[in-house]
C-alpha cells in the first residue's frame, strides 16, 4: 500500500494549481510597451557617461586619467596632451585637456567609480539606458559622442578663457556667466 498515490497527490493538488490559474486569469494584463512608450528611470540611475562643458564652452576634463585607473573593468582610455598657451587657444581651463578619450560599453560596467574620481566633475553619467549596437565598433564611444552638447553662449573650443583670469577662477566658482549673446575680447 505504500506505493498507490494517496487522495492529496490526485485530486487536491491539481484543483490547487487550477485556482492559481483562476486568479490570475481574471487580472488586469501588465504589459510594457517599451520602444513606443519609455519609462522614466530613477533619479540616480547610472546610465551613458556624458564629459561636460564649463558654461564658456571649455570642457572640463583636463586629462588627468583618473578615471581610467579607477575603472575596474579597463573599459576607459585617456590621452591627455598640453593646452596650447602661446596661441591662447585651450580645450580646457587647466595646462593639459583629454585629447583622446575613449570608453568601451562592452566592458563597461556602468559602476560609476569613474565619476568618484573624477576631480573636476567633467565626467557624469546620463539617464540614457540605450546602449545596445549590431556591431562592436560602434560600442567604443569617443570623445566627440560623449561631450556635452553646447548650450546657447558657449563656444566651440579651441579659445581663450572666457570666465576667469586663470584656472583657479574657474574651479573656485568665482567667474561671472556671459550673458545669451555676449562674446567677451
Amino acid at each position: 500500500m505504500a506505493d498507490s498515490p494517496n487522495l492529496k497527490e490526485q485530486l487536491i493538488d491539481p484543483i490547487a494549481g487550477f485556482g492559481v490559474t483562476f486568479r490570475t486569469m481574471f487580472r488586469k494584463v501588465v504589459t510594457e510597451q517599451y520602444p513606443f512608450e519609455k519609462n522614466p528611470t530613477a533619479p540616480r540611475f547610472h546610465g551613458r557617461h556624458q564629459l561636460n562643458r564649463w558654461p564658456d564652452g571649455l570642457e572640463k576634463c583636463v586629462g588627468c586619467e583618473l578615471c581610467a585607473w579607477a575603472c575596474p573593468a579597463d573599459a576607459i582610455y585617456v590621452e591627455g596632451a598640453s593646452n596650447d598657451d602661446a596661441a591662447d587657444e585651450r580645450f580646457s581651463p587647466g595646462e593639459r585637456y583629454g585629447r583622446v578619450y575613449q570608453i568601451n560599453y562592452l566592458r563597461c560596467i556602468l559602476c560609476g567609480l569613474c565619476i568618484e574620481a573624477c576631480p573636476t566633475r567633467a565626467l557624469t553619467m546620463t539617464n540614457e539606458y540605450e546602449l545596445a549596437d549590431s556591431s562592436r565598433e560602434s560600442l567604443i564611444y569617443e570623445k566627440n559622442d560623449l561631450l556635452a552638447p553646447l548650450l546657447p553662449g558657449m563656444e566651440q573650443p579651441p579659445h581663450p578663457m572666457r570666465l576667469g583670469d586663470d584656472e583657479g577662477d574657474y574651479y573656485r566658482g568665482a567667474y561671472r556667466k556671459p550673458a545669451e549673446g555676449e562674446v567677451s575680447q
